[in-house]
C-alpha cells in the first residue's frame, strides 16, 4: 500500500551504510554504534515516543514499514532497534512521573526488555527490591533503561504479570549472546540484584491490555496511546520477517541469473525449478505484506477511534502476525533451497537471510503452533487456554 511516510524517506538515506554494517553486527554480536547512531539520526527512535517529549507518534502502518526496510539492510538490527522503538509505547501506558524519569532529561533515551516473568522481588516501602537474570534482552547495549517482568502476589492471593522500569545504572550485562542467528542483535541478560523499584515505575500488564494503566488517558489527542500494549511492542518480529523475506528475493534473483552448473553448464536462472520458485515465493511474500499491512491499518483504526479490541480481535491480530512470519519463512526456504552450497559460506548474504528468517517465528509471540492454537479456540467458541501466551 502506498502511502505518505516521511521517516521512512529519512530513514532510506541511512540504509545502505546499515546494509554494509551488518557483517560487523554479526561479528560483534550486537548492532554496530555507527548504526544506531544513524537510526537515531534520522529520528526512527521517536517513532511511538510522546509528542510531550518530542516524539512523532506515528501510527503502526508507517512504523511497520519503516522496520521491514531496516531488516532488508540488517535483520539483527532491526531487531534490537524495533524493540527499543516499541518499548516507547509501552512507557507512554506508565505514569506521568515514571516518563519523567526516564525522558525529562533525555528524551533520546531507550530501554531495552526482558518481559518474561523471571524476576523476584520483596515488598519494601513505596515499592519493590528486584533481583533477576534477566534475560532475552535485545538491544541492551544500547539502551539507558530496561522494562523487567516479575509476578507479584496481589490483595486476591493471586499473581499479577508486572513490569517494573529499571535504570542502567542498577543492573549488568552479561555477555552471553552466542548464537546461531539474530547474531547481531545483542540480546544479552541483565543481572540484577536487590535494586529498588519505586510504585510509580511498575505496571501490571493486564492493565497495560484494557486502558487501566497509570498512564492511561494521559495524551487525549493522541492518535496511538489508546491502544493495549502488546500488539505495538510485538509488531516488529512479523515486520522483520516481511523485510528478510522481501530481500531474499532480491538476492535469489540476481545470484540465478547468472548461475551456471558447474558440472554441466546449465543456465539454472531459465530452468522451471527457478521460475516456479521465486513465482512461488513472491506470491507468498506478496500476499504476506499485503495481509500484515490490513492488520496495521485495523490497529491504526482501533486506536484512532480510541476502541480497545475484544478478546476475538486481540486473538485474531496476533494470529495474523504469526502467519505472516509462516509464510515468510516458506518462501525464505524455497529460495535457499535451491541456491547451491556456494550460498551457505559466511560471507554471503543469503545463509545469513536464512538463518534470520527462521528465528522471526522462534519467538513466544510469533510460534505458530501456539498461535493455531489460540485461533481455533476463538473460532470456535472455546475460553482461551491459560498455557497459551
Amino acid at each position: 500500500m502506498q502511502r505518505a511516510n516521511p521517516l521512512l524517506t529519512q530513514l532510506q538515506t541511512v540504509l545502505p551504510k546499515i546494509a554494509e554494517n551488518a557483517p560487523l553486527a554479526e561479528e560483534l554480536r550486537q548492532a554496530p554504534q555507527e548504526s544506531i547512531d544513524l537510526l537515531k539520526q534520522v529520528g526512527l527512535h521517536k517513532a511511538f515516543l510522546p509528542k510531550a517529549y518530542g516524539g512523532y507518534e506515528v501510527s503502526l502502518p508507517e512504523f511497520g514499514d519503516c522496520i521491514v526496510a531496516l531488516a532488508g539492510a540488517c535483520a539483527s538490527t532491526a531487531w534490537a532497534f524495533s524493540l527499543l522503538c516499541t518499548h516507547n509505547h509501552q512507557i507512554g501506558l506508565f505514569p506521568k512521573q515514571a516518563q519523567d524519569d526516564i525522558w525529562k532529561d533525555d528524551p533520546d533515551a531507550l530501554a531495552s526488555s526482558s518481559i518474561a516473568p523471571f524476576g523476584k522481588y520483596q515488598e519494601a516501602d513505596g515499592g519493590v527490591m528486584f533481583t533477576g537474570d534477566m534475560r532475552w534482552s535485545s538491544g541492551c547495549d544500547h539502551a539507558q533503561w530496561a522494562l523487567c517482568g516479575f509476578l507479584r502476589d496481589n490483595a486476591e492471593g493471586k499473581k499479577d504479570h508486572c513490569f517494573a522500569l529499571i535504570p542502567a545504572t542498577d543492573y549488568t550485562i552479561d555477555d552471553d549472546w552466542q548464537a546461531a542467528a539474530m547474531k547481531g542483535s545483542g540480546t544479552k541478560t541483565l543481572v540484577i540484584r536487590d535494586k529498588f523499584v519505586p510504585e510509580h515505575r511498575i505496571q501490571k500488564a493486564k492493565d497495560m491490555m484494557e486502558g487501566k494503566s497509570g498512564g492511561f488517558g494521559l495524551y487525549p489527542d493522541s492518535k496511538i496511546f489508546y491502544a493495549p500494549y502488546r500488539p505495538y511492542f510485538a509488531s516488529g518480529f512479523s515486520a522483520i520477517s516481511l523485510g528478510i523475506a522481501e530481500r531474499m528475493l532480491a538476492v535469489f534473483k540476481e545470484a540465478t541469473q547468472g548461475r551456471i552448473r558447474a558440472y554441466t553448464g546449465a543456465k539454472v536462472g531459465t530452468a522451471t525449478p527457478a521460475l516456479l520458485r521465486i513465482a512461488e515465493s513472491s506470491h507468498q511474500v506478496m500476499a504476506a505484506r499485503a495481509f500484515l499491512e490490513k492488520t496495521w491499518e485495523d490497529h491504526a483504526e482501533y486506536a484512532e477511534a480510541q476502541r480497545y479490541p475484544d478478546q476475538a480481535k486481540l486473538a485474531e491480530w496476533r494470529t495474523n502476525q504469526a502467519y505472516v512470519v509462516k509464510m515468510c519463512i516458506e518462501a525464505v526456504d524455497r529460495l535457499f533451497s535451491s541456491m547451491g552450497a556456494s550460498h551457505w559460506y559466511l560471507d554471503k548474504e543469503a545463509q545469513r537471510l536464512f538463518r534470520d528468517s527462521h528465528v522471526t517465528g522462534a519467538h513466544a509471540y510469533t510460534d505458530y503452533d501456539v498461535c493455531a492454537q489460540i485461533f481455533g479456540r476463538e473460532l470456535m467458541g472455546l475460553e482461551p487456554d491459560p498455557s497459551l501466551l
